[in-house]
């Protein structure tokens, strides 16, 4: 009989081997598991103890609260508002297009936030809220609650946006803030990771932007939990940032506002510099814009129609404009001549109408000719031959000395984008800049400010304070930081004769006190506050002798962007300086007309905090000025931003 196959000593061999072999290799691999499973969990626990809480806890930042900006007086300048905006989540929300239409019958969605809001959603994950509509109202944000279970993936949220509660009057010192751009990530180093937050705000110019570090803060944390695709499960904890530092500024509203009122739609630039201690009252360019415009990003017609402005309301001529300063450039040649020891007060020239050097006549601008004149006349009456025959005894470069000593040419070191440094030509700039020789006509022509010289608002009304106070005055717009006022230095003395600066001085002041004064229309009678200033009219175009012989063209016939420049820079009062202005009209025409009679108004406004007693003007003018003052007065903004008949 034979026997069952197991129960064959051989086969039962052959299995007991297999056996052997099989088991021996899963000991083996459970002894390698083991040894794996001990260097996971006991040898390297800690890497992957720390490696597992980081997919799981994030760290995200929280934007802090911008920093504030105030007047000298504590008037909010710019202020953090609470912002309320529509976010949508795709994936809670379906049919997005279906939620998106029924949002908008409550509410008015901008056609250009909508697009962007739809790209940002195809781009993001469909977890992550997208902003659908920013700056909403409360009574926005009550309809779309109530209506919540209708919307689903739609909810109301609130953060911190800039407002700028004065609109206009501070857009070009104050500046505005923006959306962080490509642009301007690619200016930056090493970009401080707040500035990738989507949607956070960063100053763009101004002092806004000039002091962004200050006025940022320092981002605050919050620690989430999340999922494996990203999801925030729950927040565990957070820390809130360092809100930024405020500014206080040494602009007075009151003033500014003012004065951004009284020049109007004109395309101008005014400054008020404090002759004491250099604080900046009033820093203005007209026309202006609403810096709350730019905050979540302008237009692009409203932009279009800033910069298609032939008055060009986006620039800050008071601190970006070079103008040729004209006449006002007259103390400098003078003031020159006196140190020089050149020319002394009673020493006369003969003003027959012109001067003819090298074959060219250099007129002046009375035809007839003023006769003899001296310096104090050559001042008030603004002959130009008078200055013509001291520049060619003095040169260029000791003129342009004087100027850079009374602070044109120079870029002063103040927190506003785009300063302007001007330009005090020299034989050695024209070398290196024109590749030419300098010529006497060139002398001719700086000497009363045309030609090559260009000067700011800004650097007139610093020449005017340092004339007034005889001290090296520098600028200042910065009162204080938190409140701690910054430590000043001792203001120097320019180290000029003062008898020689008094003669200029008295020269001013006729100017605007002297009967036969260019000034006189626009003087002050309240002997008190009488001011002292200088007139200028500068040419953009060049006057053919044909022209000349014919007549010259008034400028009122004139297109208006081929009419002149008007100046005007006074100090006051005469006995105690205590501000400085200039007023420049793009092409305004005469500085006696269109600049002087703006630059009077604001000195009186300065001088009384207010409007000045109707008393302190010429008899002929009082009703045009009371006129004035009203329609003004309702212009002007309160502290809060409110004008005319919205105020409170």
């Amino acid at each position: 009989m034979r026997r069952p196959k197991v129960d064959n000593p051989e086969f039962q061999g052959r299995l007991s081997r297999r056996a052997l072999l099989l088991g021996g290799a899963q000991l083996g691999f459970m002894g390698l598991l083991g040894l794996r499973m001990r260097q996971l969990q006991v040898e390297q626990s800690d890497q992957y103890r720390l490696l597992a809480e980081e997919n799981r806890i994030n760290i995200r930042l929280l934007p802090p609260a911008r920093g504030e900006i105030f007047d000298r007086n504590g008037v909010s300048l710019a202020r953090n508002q609470p912002s309320y905006r529509i976010n949508i989540v795709r994936e809670d929300a379906g049919d997005v297009d279906a939620v998106i239409a029924k949002l908008s019958e409550l509410i008015e969605l901008d056609e250009e936030d909508l697009n962007r809001a739809m790209a940002e959603m195809k781009r993001s994950a469909p977890f992550l809220p997208v902003t659908v509509a920013d700056h909403v109202t409360w009574d926005q944000v009550s309809r779309v609650a109530v209506n919540a279970p209708a919307l689903p993936g739609v909810t109301p949220d609130v953060g911190l946006s800039r407002q700028y509660p004065l609109d206009g009057d501070f857009a070009h010192v104050v500046g505005y803030v923006g959306p962080v751009s490509d642009y301007d990530l690619s200016k930056i180093e090493n970009p401080d990771p707040l500035l990738r937050i989507p949607r956070f705000q960063i100053g763009k110019v101004g002092v806004e932007a000039k002091h962004e570090a200050e006025l940022r803060g320092s981002a605050g944390t919050k620690r989430v939990e999340v999922n494996a695709v990203g999801r925030v499960m729950r927040e565990l904890d957070r820390q809130e940032g360092q809100q930024g530092e405020d500014l206080q500024l040494t602009i007075d509203q009151k003033l500014q506002s003012y004065v951004q009122a009284r020049l109007g739609e004109e395309s101008a630039a005014a400054v008020v510099m404090d002759c004491r201690n250099g604080d900046l009252l009033a820093v203005n360019s007209a026309p202006t814009f609403d810096p709350n415009h730019f905050v979540t990003g302008i237009s692009v017609a409203n932009y279009q129609a800033l910069t298609e402005n032939n008055h060009r309301p986006l620039a800050a001529k008071s601190v970006q404009g070079t103008y040729p300063p004209g006449s006002t450039f007259k103390m400098i040649t003078a003031l020159a001549a006196l140190e020089e020891g050149l020319v002394s007060s009673e020493d006369t020239v003969w003003c027959p109408g012109y001067l003819e050097v090298s074959d060219r006549k250099f007129h002046c601008w009375k035809r007839a000719g003023h006769g003899h004149v001296d310096l104090n006349q050559a001042l008030r009456e603004s002959c130009d031959v008078y200055f013509y025959e001291l520049a060619l005894e003095l040169g260029i470069d000791r003129i342009s000395a004087m100027a850079t000593r009374l602070g044109l040419g120079l870029r002063h070191d103040l927190p506003l984008s785009g300063m302007a440094s001007g330009l005090n030509p020299t034989r050695d700039w024209k070398a290196r800049v024109r590749g030419q020789n300098w010529v006497p006509g060139d002398t001719v022509n700086a000497s009363i400010g045309q030609g090559f010289v260009l000067a700011s608002p800004l650097q007139l009304a610093v020449m005017t304070s340092r004339l007034a106070s005889g001290l090296a005055l520098e600028p200042h717009l910065i009162k204080s930081v938190n409140g701690v006022e910054p430590p000043r230095a001792e203001v120097p003395s320019l180290g000029l004769n003062e008898n020689n600066l008094r003669h200029i001085r008295r020269g001013m002041f006729a100017v605007s006190n002297h009967r036969r004064g260019t000034g006189y229309g626009s003087r002050v009678i309240e002997d008190a506050y009488r001011l002292a200033g200088k007139t200028g009219t500068s040419q953009v175009r060049n006057i053919t002798a044909a022209e000349r012989a014919a007549g010259v063209t008034k400028n009122e016939d004139l297109p208006w962007e081929r009419r002149d420049h008007a100046l005007f820079v006074n100090f006051a009062p005469i006995e105690d300086p205590k501000i400085a202005v200039a007023v420049v009209v793009e092409h305004g025409g005469g500085g006696s007309t269109a600049a002087a009679p703006i630059a009077r108004d604001i000195t009186l406004q300065a001088l009384f905090d207010g409007d000045p007693p109707i008393a302190a003007y010429p008899a002929k003018d009082r009703r045009k000025i009371e006129e004035q003052q009203d329609r003004l007065r309702a212009l002007m903004p309160d502290r809060d931003g409110n004008r005319g008949d919205a105020r409170t």
